[in-house]
């Protein structure tokens, strides 16, 4: 069979389940032969062996199956960085570039010393490390396999100013505070939302998900903390859940936060809400 037909084959299969089913279709068939998806407007009559064939049904039935495609591929591009990922952390995603570009455009000049609390692939932790060259980066997660992973991927994308350890929040910290920006993607869905059995989420760990309180526990839990890790006029920032801005400006605002404001990501959506310890 053609590149072409191949792909129209894909598309037929997966247009019912996926709103990318165009795209899902290139890239699987571009992983599989090792191509860039341009390649598929140059050679579209191209003969795919049996081989190459194989392998992309098999891709093709997990797509079916509803598996993400970044677990898929086993990688996912997020800011500047090309990361490994793993059935064992959450997939990274453009709303949580907005953290980033949040984080960029408060603190213009950079953070000397920061922490990524909950860094799962070290998306955060290594995009911010690689904009601010300078900046001791560290990313920190509960799950050991999520540390090895982040470490990975900064081996994988030339970073060398961020490390990573295992730690329950802050547990591990002590010898490391104080942080100029404390920095989260915390799990911040209430374990009642529907969503949860809908699309990739079903194959995302549950524990980086969800959280009590209506997906706030984790979020107080932080705040409550992070004054005894922060410098002076240091930023503590979180993204969190669309309907969730109010809810978290209200912690940081009793927790004596200044500077408290929430940013949307590009749909409109709540998505970012930080805050500064106040001098006194």
């Amino acid at each position: 069979m053609t590149i072409e037909s191949l792909l129209k084959q894909a598309y037929g299969r997966l247009s019912a389940l996926s709103d990318t089913a165009q795209l899902d279709a290139q890239l699987l068939l571009a992983h599989v032969l090792d191509v860039s998806t341009t390649y598929f407007f140059t050679w579209p009559d191209k003969d795919v062996s049996e081989v190459h064939q194989a392998r992309f049904e098999a891709f093709l039935k997990r797509r079916e199956n509803g598996e993400p495609i970044a677990y898929i591929l086993g990688e996912q591009d997020f800011w500047s960085l090309s990361l490994e990922t793993s059935p064992t952390t959450l997939i990274p995603r453009a709303d949580t570039e907005r953290l980033v570009e949040v984080a960029l455009e408060l603190m213009p000049h950079g953070a000397r010393k920061l922490v990524d609390l909950g860094t799962g692939t070290g998306a955060i932790a290594l995009a911010l490390a690689k904009e601010w060259p300078a900046a001791m980066v560290i990313g920190v997660d509960y799950q050991s396999e999520a540390v090895a992973l982040a470490e990975r991927n900064a081996v994988r994308n030339g970073v060398a100013n961020a490390s990573f350890c295992q730690s329950n929040w802050f547990s591990a910290l002590k010898d490391d505070a104080p942080f100029d920006l404390i920095i989260s993607n915390p799990p911040y869905i209430d374990p009642e939302d529907e969503h949860l059995s809908q699309g990739d989420v079903r194959f995302e760990p549950l524990t980086a998900l969800i959280a009590e309180e209506q997906g706030l526990a984790d979020i107080r839990h932080i705040t409550e903390q992070a004054k005894q890790y922060l410098t002076e006029q240091g930023w503590l920032m979180f993204e969190h859940g669309y309907d969730q801005g109010q809810a978290v400006r209200t912690l940081l605002q009793e927790r004596g936060f200044g500077d408290v404001a929430t940013y949307q990501d590009l749909g409109g959506n709540d998505r970012v809400t930080v805050g500064r310890l106040a001098s006194y």
